[in-house]
């Protein structure tokens, strides 16, 4: 089996406010779940589009059981070149954040049969991107006391 994940992370004010959004559709493109996600206060961009990534894989796992997920290939798309080159080994990891998030992505892919990562341009990722949007406005939408 072959699931295609769309990974899209954004912070506004980089640090600022951060969201996730994500994608997950089968290998003809039939769009299986979508989740919009807010991370927090207090995330760069590269740590949201890593954030993003650690998501998906998480929830591809619960939706297919560890057994499918092992047999399964996975496709992650994002238009973060910096994720998708360190993932690939090709740019180093300078900052000891990313060098953590690499780790925690590198461990999780143990749990599939193979897992790659493919760059791709902003315009074939606008529903992901939405559903970050989705979630930073919904959150800065929500009034508070305080």
């Amino acid at each position: 089996m072959k699931i295609i994940i769309y990974t899209d992370g954004g912070a506004r004010g980089n640090p600022g406010p951060a969201a996730i959004g994500i994608v997950i559709s089968d290998e003809k493109g039939n769009v299986l779940k979508k989740y919009p996600q807010y991370l927090g206060r207090n995330f760069t961009n590269n740590e949201a589009e890593y954030q993003a990534v650690i998501f998906a894989l998480k929830k591809v796992k619960l939706l297919f059981g560890k057994k499918k997920s092992g047999t399964s290939i996975v496709e992650i798309r994002s238009d973060s070149e910096l994720l998708v080159k360190q993932m690939q080994g090709l740019y180093k990891i300078l900052d000891s954040k990313i060098q953590a998030l690499f780790l925690t992505v590198w461990n999780l892919k143990i749990d599939f049969k193979e897992v790659k990562f493919g760059l791709i341009p902003r315009e074939k990722n606008k529903e992901a991107d939405r559903l970050v949007n989705e979630a930073l406005d919904a959150e800065s939408s929500k009034k508070t006391l305080f």
